[in-house]
């Protein structure tokens, strides 16, 4: 499989624009004979929404975002955006998973900063529900964690337990406003390397660069192997605005699994399908 990390800025709401970046990445990215291609989170609209007096929210289905998905061809894309969601004013900071002109999956995210510049509480509804879903025509598995749900080991860990053997990150990470006790891009190179060689799975982190108000985003994007080795990585800097396609092979995972076998694909069926009772019993995971 090829990835394309697009690792991309963002106009603070400027739908339009943002919504061309992404066609034409998604173009240049289908020259590449790229078979995925990952934005960053709310790659369509900016971060700081809560500073933009027009609604920016869209359906999961609209047709632009559809559109895109078609010049992809056969290859999957995940974009980041605001979502409407379907019950008056609710709103939600998701990621779309679309293949062929459809949309596939909708990850809404679970886990919402608000605390020193984050406000995503304000502006957004947690989601409630977090599920693997097929990729590549149902031939793999993948499941979406934004940003701060990477944070969250128990979503990782129920990701795979649904059977997913790509964890697809998603990211506005900023760098720190304290560096030198807080790193973001060590913190993050060791969570998904953590997840990576744990978890035995692929892990693709993408990242947006620029900078939106007080915000300096530093990409850094990058993907980690089941051994927990980064195999490709895009630069770094606010203006490092790039895109890198890298090749991985879903095989290895499979192949990790069976030579260490930290996740057993029998364990793996019987927790899926308890993880279906429940929800068929409307739970929540």
């Amino acid at each position: 499989m090829r990835i394309t990390l697009a690792q991309t800025d963002a106009s603070l709401g400027d739908l339009d624009g943002n919504l061309k970046r992404a066609e034409r990445v998604v173009s240049e990215a289908v020259d590449a004979e790229a078979d995925l291609v990952v934005f960053p989170e709310l790659s369509l609209s900016g971060y700081q929404i809560g500073e933009v007096p027009q609604d920016l929210s869209l359906a999961p289905d609209d047709p632009r975002l559809l559109k895109i998905s078609e010049r992809a061809g056969h290859a999957g894309v995940l974009l980041g955006f605001p979502e409407a969601g379907g019950h008056g004013l609710h709103t939600y900071n998701s990621a779309g998973y679309y293949e062929d002109g459809h949309l596939v999956h909708t990850h809404r995210k679970l886990y919402l900063p608000t605390y020193s510049t984050f406000e995503e509480r304000k502006h957004f509804l947690p989601g409630q529900h977090s599920r693997a879903y097929g990729v590549r025509g149902g031939r793999h598995r993948a499941a979406t964690l934004i940003c701060n749900d990477a944070w969250q080991p128990q979503v990782a860990f129920l990701s795979v337990q649904d059977g997913a053997h790509l964890l697809l990150v998603p990211a506005n990470s900023a760098q720190s406003m304290s560096p030198e006790r807080y790193d973001s891009k060590e913190y993050w190179r060791n969570i998904t390397t953590f997840y990576g060689r744990l978890y035995q799975l692929f892990v693709v982190f993408v990242n947006r660069v620029g900078v939106e108000g007080g915000l300096t985003f530093w990409g850094g994007s990058h993907v980690v192997d089941p051994w927990g080795e980064v195999v490709g990585e895009c630069g770094e800097g606010a203006e490092a605005e790039e895109t890198c396609t890298i090749d991985i092979d879903l095989a290895d995972v499979r192949r990790r699994r069976r030579d260490i076998p930290l996740v057993r694909e029998a364990r793996l069926g019987l927790l899926r399908r308890e993880i279906d009772r429940l929800l068929d019993e409307g739970g929540d995971l």
